[in-house]
Order: C-alpha cells, then sequence, then structure tokens
C-alpha cells in the first residue's frame, strides 16, 4: 500500500501511548524501540533499498553523537543547533566513507568490511582524543530546560524520538516513489545491468550513502541528549552496527514498516533475556543471532513479509486441494 496514509496511522496510534500511560518504565523501552528503528531505518535505506551491506552504520551513529556533545560542552552551543549540526556532520562523514568505498569499485563484503573499519578506526581515535574526553568520555551537563533539549519527564523525549521515526519514514517512501528510489533498487537487483541502461549507479548509491548517514547520526545524536553520556565504547561500539541491521532483517528489509517492527522485537527480545539471565553478558547476541537465523530460515521478507507468505502458502495449499479433487 503506497502513500503516506499508513505511516500518518501509526504515528497517530504511536502518539497516543503518552495518553494510556505515563510510565517512565514503559516510555523508555518505547524510546529505545524508536531510537533501534531510526538507525535501522537508516540502515535500510542503504542495505535494504540499495544492496550495500553496511557493517559500520556506528561510525555515523557516533559521529552524530559526539558531535553534539562536543559542541554543546566544550563550545557552548545551543543543544539544538548542536543537534542539527550532528546529523549535517554524519552525513558528511558517509559522503566522505561513501566517496572513498565506491570510486574504489568495492560491493558486497568488500563493502561491508570497509565500512566496519572505519567505524573501528573512528573508535579508536575517540578512546585517545582529548576533545572527546578520550576514554573518560564525555558527559553533558544536566540543564532541565526545553532550550537545552532536556525535560522533567519522558514524554516530550518520547515525541521527539517519534517524530524523527515520522520523518525517516516519510523519507523513505518518498524516495520509494520517486525516480531515484527506482534507481536505488535497479543497483541492488543488478548493478552491471542499471549501468548498462545509464544509471549513475556511485552517484546513486552515494546518495543514499549521505541520507542513510545522516538518519543515522541524528539517532547518535538523540541518543547523547537521552542519556547525557557518550563514549567510544558507546558511540562506535558494534552493538548499534548490529541493531541497525538486525532491525530491518527481521523486521522486513526493504519495506518502510521493517526496521520499526524489528526493532520493537529486537528490543523486547533484549529485555527479555536481561530479566531470564541478570544481563549476562553476550546472551543478547546469542539470542538474536539465534532469531536471524529463524528469520532468513522461514521468513526471508522478515515480518512485514509474513502476511503476503502465508497468502502465497494459502492460495498454493488451494490449489493442491483442487488439484487432488479433479485428479
Amino acid at each position: 500500500m503506497k502513500g503516506t496514509s499508513p505511516i500518518l496511522v501509526v504515528l497517530a496510534l504511536l502518539a497516543l501511548v503518552p495518553v494510556l500511560t505515563t510510565s517512565n518504565v514503559v516510555l523508555n523501552f518505547l524510546v529505545a524501540v524508536l531510537l533501534i528503528a531510526l538507525v535501522g531505518q537508516g540502515w535500510n535505506l542503504l542495505g535494504g533499498y540499495g544492496g550495500q551491506y553496511s557493517f559500520g552504520h556506528a561510525a555515523f551513529f557516533g559521529t552524530g553523537a559526539y558531535a553534539t556533545a562536543i559542541l554543546q560542552m566544550r563550545y557552548g552551543v545551543n543543544a539544538w543547533i548542536g543537534f542539527a549540526v550532528a546529523i549535517a556532520a554524519g552525513a558528511l562523514v558517509g559522503a566522505i566513507i561513501g566517496a572513498l568505498s565506491f570510486r574504489s569499485g568495492l560491493r558486497g563484503s568488500y563493502f561491508a568490511l570497509v565500512t566496519l573499519a572505519f567505524a573501528e578506526v573512528l573508535r579508536i581515535i575517540a578512546s585517545v582524543a582529548p576533545i572527546t574526553g578520550a576514554g573518560v568520555g564525555t558527559l553533558i551537563k544536566l540543564d532541565l530546560r526545553p532550550e537545552a533539549f532536556q525535560f522533567q519527564s519522558r514524554v516530550p523525549f518520547y515525541f521527539i524520538a517519534l517524530a524523527l521515526v515520522a520523518a525517516s519514514l516519510i523519507i523513505v517512501r518518498l524516495i520509494e516513489d520517486s525516480r531515484f528510489g527506482a534507481y536505488l533498487v535497479a543497483v541492488r537487483e543488478n548493478e552491471d545491468a542499471a549501468k548498462a541502461l545509464g544509471v549513475d549507479v556511485n552517484r546513486v548509491k552515494l546518495a543514499a550513502m549521505t541520507v542513510s548517514a545522516a538518519i543515522t547520526a541524528a539517532g547518535g545524536g538523540f541518543y547523547a541528549q537521552y542519556y547525557l553520556f557518550i563514549d567510544s565504547g558507546i558511540a562506535y561500539g558494534p552493538w548499534i552496527s548490529v541493531e541497525a541491521l538486525l532491525a530491518p532483517i527481521i523486521g522486513g528489509v526493504g519495506t518502510v514498516f521493517g526496521p520499526l517492527l524489528g526493532a520493537l522485537v529486537v528490543k523486547t527480545l533484549g529485555e527479555a533475556a536481561k530479566l531470564l539471565t541478570g544481563d549476562a553478558p553476550g546472551l543478547d547476541l546469542v539470542i538474536y543471532g539465534g532469531v536471524l537465523v529463524l528469520v532468513v530460515a522461514f521468513a526471508p521478507r522478515g515480518i512485514a513479509g509474513l502476511p503476503d507468505g502465508i497468502r502465497h502458502l494459502w492460495h498454493r495449499a488451494r490449489e493442491m486441494a483442487a488439484g487432488r479433487a479433479h485428479g
């Protein structure tokens, strides 16, 4: 179903949550879900629609987080302006990495490994650079005023996160319905054929990389303001790259709502693992891996593709039954 109407319906339902409950537990959970969905949507645009699988989206998340915190704490920049600059900084990093990678002709696993390498390089730099606080990290001063991007309750944060996810959903929907979106899918399906048909492949991939990085950097900037602390292990850690790709793959890679559905599953599984095991290190990754195997094996199109898959199986079953009846 095309258009923005389904998006508006989903957003309207999500906007009702603070009316139904003001529990910080519920709101914290949903803010985390929306954050994963936002970062997952960034990955989904590049990997789901463009077929350029990245293992290093932490590079953009961390850039957004650090840019927000550094501008605010070291240079006295207004938090909202710092947040906007952080999105631009993430987009710039994405453009640089994309230009270096695509101009070199990197594809597939080579591209994935290069993005992972860039994220790791940035993590190492952040862990020793004085401007980032090195190994100690950067702590944002508590200042409970809206102009400082801080609030007395979790409700405003929830609506900000929802607004960011809304923007990402609409952006991806508009791209999906545009000529650029068609080019992007053509590159995903067969890059050589797209090039033969006159598509500027590198330009399309670079544009997707830049927008993807901007969306992911917005998630990093929001994270820094929400938790008021960032360090290299959080900002550029592998956890965000893993969740960025897990959410759309589980929810439905290359679909508008896939990252949101997948984020709900990923976060729910993570919380369940903590409750059952007392936050045992590494167990969440084991659970994520198990779910990913099940999705790839039984629902390759993710949760979003299950209705079509069920309808397809139902029609096949009816056809087989009819064939036996006539036989």
